[in-house]
């Protein structure tokens, strides 16, 4: 999986073919999902991509991008 196919505002789908949000951009080897409602951002591991065309293919389905994407930035740099 190459992740320079991974553009900005690409949707992310998971593997039950339900959106997950758009990409915000690529942060190392995570992609940081853009916004929520709530202002929420979310981190998915690129581990967990499947393919890249005009969306970004997860290899997870719902449930399993509920328990596992991250709700805090996992660099701990970024964090204040």
């Amino acid at each position: 999986m190459n992740s320079e196919n991974i553009k900005e505002h690409m949707p992310i789908l998971c593997a039950d073919g339900k959106n997950h949000g758009v990409v915000d951009h690529m942060d190392r080897e995570y992609i940081k999902v853009a916004k929520d409602e709530q202002g929420q951002h979310h981190w998915i591991p690129l581990s967990a991509v499947d393919h890249v065309d005009e969306h970004v293919h997860l290899k997870w389905n719902h449930h399993e991008v509920q328990q596992n994407w991250l709700t805090r930035d996992p660099h701990p740099e970024h964090q204040h």
